[in-house]
């Protein structure tokens, strides 16, 4: 089948697009490598269309001829949103609109969409069910509702087979540190190969739903496969808990090597704590598995070594 995914160049979209290739399907990426890099792509049999999705030409272009689309393009991380909160809005609201339209008016009737479970919030619920009530913290989290329920809304009013996933702190081979925005997974092992300290935002009690990247994209490929969808999000995450003081030493495991943490101060934004209810996921995906974090953690350190290595 004709997929096209938005983002595709990045950490999500890299590791579904591989996926989708080695399962015989045809791929059209979207990005416009604002986060994205294009060496994700490399060696890749894709059409790579290199614009923003908030460009309407670019959003048609790319939607024509699809069977589905997943939807992962977006401008991420609470820290930017609080410094930039008008160009996370533009990128993520107005982009996804732009999706949305450009696939309605071309005739492509499912999409897949990727929410965050940042719009949960100050919501103190663990675990977190999708019908629990939401109090999004930043304006990230607040750009994620708007456009999961743009994409709901999308199915009630124009019958388009839509699907609103809500992502919990993603991790694998692929996600690279190295940026002012980068994720605690390979923040932490950048650290640990390099003899730094780890930066700590806070105490380290805050938990989080580890998920790892390879389950995410199985799910995500499935979606567009057997066409689901659904009427409300979808967590779709394991049901983990992890603190990050547990995922330092869980990193000195995994590593051999000895963690020392400097700790700053708490992030604006931040959820304290979160944790998937998955009851949803595994109804509509059954055959759903999650990878052991200690697993999956020693494949994205084998990956992030050698690639850091071969940077240097």
């Amino acid at each position: 089948m004709k997929i096209l995914i938005t983002g595709g160049a990045g950490f999500v979209g890299s590791n579904l697009t591989k996926l989708a290739l080695a399962r015989g399907h045809e791929i059209t990426i979207l990005d416009d490598l604002s986060t994205g890099y294009a060496d994700n792509l490399d060696d890749l049999n894709v059409k790579f269309l290199q614009a923003s999705i908030t460009n309407p030409d670019a959003a048609a272009e790319a939607c024509a001829g699809q069977d589905s689309i997943v939807h992962l393009a977006a401008l991420g991380s609470v820290p930017r949103s609080i410094k930039e909160p008008r160009r996370s809005h533009d990128v993520n609201n107005s982009g996804t609109l732009e999706i949305l339209e450009a696939a309605r008016l071309a005739g492509v009737n499912h999409l897949v969409y990727s929410s965050s479970s940042s719009v949960y919030g100050k919501n103190p619920a663990l675990p977190k069910h999708e019908r629990e009530w939401i109090r999004p913290m930043s304006p990230y989290a607040v750009t994620k509702l708007a456009a999961e329920q743009y994409t709901l809304a999308y199915q009630q009013s124009y019958g388009m087979e839509t699907l609103a996933f809500r992502f919990f702190n993603i991790y694998g081979p692929g996600q690279r540190p190295g940026h002012a925005y980068a994720a605690v997974v390979p923040v932490f092992l950048e650290k640990l190969f390099s003899g730094q300290p780890l930066p700590v935002n806070g105490d380290g009690s805050q938990s989080r739903d580890f998920t790892y990247v390879g389950s995410v994209c199985a799910v995500l490929l499935a979606a567009c496969e057997r066409r689901v969808t659904h009427d409300e999000p979808v967590n779709l995450a394991f049901g983990t808990n992890t603190t990050i003081l547990d995922l330092t030493e869980r990193l000195e495991g995994v590593t051999d090597k000895k963690a020392v943490r400097e700790h700053q101060p708490p992030r604006l934004g931040d959820v304290p704590h979160s944790q998937a209810d998955n009851t949803v996921l595994r109804s509509l995906f059954p055959d759903a598995s999650a990878k052991p974090l200690d697993e999956g953690l020693r494949e994205t350190w084998i990956w992030l070594s050698d690639w850091l290595a071969s940077a240097e």
